[in-house]
């Protein structure tokens, strides 16, 4: 018998290993920006610190924000959920349906980091909160609410909340963790919903 590699989940292989690449260039070809700050690459996937409407840049960084990682550790404590969760989503929703729930998400994150925040915000935290919150809703269907949704958003967005009343200035981004799985919860209502009337 023959066995072969597939490439089972494309949408979620290719989004890891674009974030690999990524952080591969970032930290051996720019390294550590001398002033802690963000190096060459990390800028380019990062958003926040104001908006220039004019420089078509600006509007990229809304969405390739969710593709820059700090270092090595912040991308292995992200991909190690997406890899998990990911690809389940992925079957059960096709690539493109799942594409455009993180491209929403990310969008939305970055949006409001732009406009409301201070700071830069770099990784994919905000796509693994909106994968583990729509995981819990895989079985969804009007008129039930399962458990599994109440219990992941108390003890995952519901945890952001209290961190970040904790500790504001911890330098985790929880509000693109909440608004994640805020994403997480409307689509997964909005699909089931969908599921229903089919």
């Amino acid at each position: 018998m023959k066995i072969r590699l597939k490439y089972n989940s494309p949408l979620i292989l290719s989004y890891t290993f674009f974030c690999l690449l990524i952080v591969l260039l970032s930290t051996f070809l720019f390294g550590e920006n001398k002033m802690g700050g963000l190096n060459d690459i990390q800028i380019y996937f990062s958003v926040g610190g104001g908006f220039d409407w004019s420089h078509p840049v600006a509007y990229f960084r809304l969405f390739s924000h969710i593709a820059g990682h700090a270092d090595f550790p912040h991308f292995f404590g992200n991909f190690m959920l997406i890899l998990l969760l990911g690809p389940i989503l992925e079957e059960k929703y096709g690539w493109k349906l799942l594409l455009f729930m993180i491209l929403v998400t990310a969008f939305l994150t970055g949006l409001i980091q732009t406009i409301f925040l201070s700071g830069a915000l770099l990784g994919a935290s905000g796509i693994v909160f909106l994968l583990i919150v729509l995981s819990s809703l895989m079985n969804f269907k009007t008129g039930d609410i399962p458990i599994t949704f109440i219990l992941v958003t108390l003890l995952y967005v519901g945890k952001e909340f209290f961190s970040a009343a904790a500790n504001p200035n911890d330098g985790i981004s929880h509000f693109a963790h909440i608004l994640g799985g805020i994403c997480g919860g409307v689509f997964g209502f909005l699909e089931g919903r969908k599921d229903v009337d089919e």
